[in-house]
């Protein structure tokens, strides 16, 4: 600093042999206005991190075309019989129009993933709202009992646009988002997938009444279909004109350090082969595949087990998956805040699968009592545990696997659940068909058992905040150097000032970033 701002200093007394003084308050508004001029002046400097608002733009409009895209997975199973009826086929071959998403996404995983790594977001994103679309207009000529099979590859046109979609919510958080809050930015991100899955739950049995009068059926399928090409129509579109790569600065210093990597010295194959000998994520694949498998089964098997033992509840069988999904949607959220404020991945990634195994265990021994709202209760409490399970399976495996791609890692943990997810629902299905309800959602429960126990056994190695907890700390211990090498005197009020109030990070609470403190005696704000 010049003789101007260390002259403010005169009347500062010495506190500690660091030297650490003490100011009254408007001695520190006066160093605070000095600062900010000094910010002010200095037009060359650039900041190592920044947020931008636009990131909040570019997480929800994901969230919508991912809404748009899950809301398709579950439309047929939640009105098994109708759609049954409407083609005339039976049970199983309509299970498989939910199936298929899961089947579709383990083949075409890997390819996806290079290509996300390759090409970046907004590739990815134009080809997932883009064959979502085209999907959609599919299924809207299929209305009709001899075109199944177009029903079919428009489903599966869809499902190919999944593939596109379950990896990014991480990559997202973590390209546009700061490292206080990828956690939260990472579960609204998987919000709006939870949220299609709800509106399936909901919607259809609400649009698509079980009525005898094929050619009626027919008008209410496709007043269905139309409203979801539109609206996948409208999002392609905004996806065109607005969503962006990624921002000009990084947002945290994790970011720094990925984009400091040339990409000639980034290998897809030796990225999935690290990612294979790292331990404690391939126990996070199996356990996260364990859970969420179980998620898919109880979603595509609902309306199956509802009628069952509740018969003509079609609605309220809808209204039952709305719940589990929109209390997983709380349950998101909540895990994805107290994450950023705690960083304790392994504690409550243990402390969910527990609740969520308990969950089930209330949720099968309940179903069959013969009271619709105790259905209601304990599956809300199953889907808050489960489905928030869903963004601490992602934030959990990016801090596992710093640096690699959190599009791969993703990928991986998602390929687990689409696999998991088939084998549970063919084999509970088979065995709700032979012995009943109770043995089938048991099934499920002793796999949850043994996810519980694996996930006690996960090391909770956090590379991620490691890396931006030791770059933090060389640019603190850099500003200090050059503070001492000016004369001036380090306290909590001057650092406020220079750094926003959160160090040398450049990054604040409130949304907005200031640059940390350079090689120079200026320090600089944009």
């Amino acid at each position: 600093m010049g003789d101007n701002a260390t002259g403010e200093f005169k009347k500062c007394k010495t506190v500690s042999a660091v030297g650490k003084v003490k100011r009254v308050k408007s001695e520190e508004t006066e160093v605070r206005v000095e600062l900010n001029q000094v910010l002010k002046d200095d037009k060359n400097a650039k900041p190592t991190i920044w947020l931008y608002r636009r990131r909040w733009v570019i997480v929800f409009l994901f969230s919508s075309y991912s809404l748009c895209n899950a809301f398709q997975w579950i439309q047929y199973g939640i009105i098994n019989n109708i759609f049954m009826k409407f083609y005339n086929k039976d049970s199983f071959t309509i299970d498989w129009l939910s199936m298929i998403y899961m089947l579709t996404y383990i083949p075409f995983i890997f390819p996806v993933t290079w290509l996300l790594d390759k090409k970046g977001l907004r590739v990815i994103s134009l080809l997932a709202s883009g064959i979502n679309c085209v999907g959609t207009w599919i299924k809207v000529t299929s209305v009709r009992p001899d075109l199944f099979v177009v029903t079919i590859f428009g489903q599966f046109t869809c499902s190919f646009a999944q593939v596109f979609i379950l990896g990014m919510p991480s990559r997202i958080a973590s390209v546009w988002f700061g490292s206080k809050e990828v956690s939260t930015a990472c579960a609204i991100g998987v919000f709006g997938n939870q949220l299609g899955v709800a509106l399936g739950f909901l919607v259809p049995p609400v649009l698509v009444p079980n009525v005898d009068d094929l050619d009626q059926l027919a008008h209410h399928i496709s007043i269905m279909f139309y409203i979801t090409a539109g609206v996948a129509t409208l999002l392609f579109i905004l996806v065109i004109f607005v969503f962006q790569e990624k921002p000009d600065i990084p947002p945290s210093q994790a970011q720094v350090i990925a984009r400091s990597i040339p990409p000639e010295n980034y290998s897809y194959a030796t990225s999935i082969l690290r990612l294979l000998r790292n331990r404690p994520f391939i126990l996070l694949i199996v356990t996260y595949g364990l859970n969420v498998g179980c998620f898919y089964a109880v979603s595509t098997l609902l309306n199956q087990m509802i009628l069952e033992h509740y018969p003509g509840e079609e609605v309220n069988a809808g209204r039952i998956g709305l719940t589990i999904v929109i209390a997983g949607m709380f349950g998101s959220l909540i895990c994805g805040l107290w994450l950023d404020k705690t960083k304790t991945y392994k504690q409550t990634t243990l402390a969910v699968y527990l609740l969520s195994l308990v969950g089930m265990l209330v949720y099968a021994f309940t179903f069959t009592l013969g009271h619709l709202w105790v259905v209601f209760i304990t599956a809300g409490t199953l889907g808050f545990f489960m489905t928030g399970y869903l963004p601490l399976g992602f934030e959990f495996a990016a801090e596992l696997t710093y640096p690699e791609s959190e599009g791969t890692s993703s990928g991986l943990l998602n390929c687990s659940a689409q696999i998991f997810g088939i084998i549970f629902t063919v084999c509970q299905g088979k065995i709700i068909d032979h012995f009943g309800t109770l043995p089938g959602n048991i099934f499920l429960c002793v796999f949850l058992f043994i996810g519980t126990i694996l996930t006690g056994l996960i090391k909770s190695d956090l590379r991620r905040q490691k890396a931006n907890q030791q770059v933090e700390a060389n640019e603190r211990g850099s500003c200090e150097r050059v503070a001492d090498q000016e004369g001036a005197v380090t306290s909590p009020a001057i650092a406020d000032s220079c750094y926003g109030g959160n160090g040398c990070t450049g990054q604040t609470s409130g949304g907005t970033a200031t640059p940390p403190l350079q090689t120079t005696p200026k320090v600089s704000r944009l």
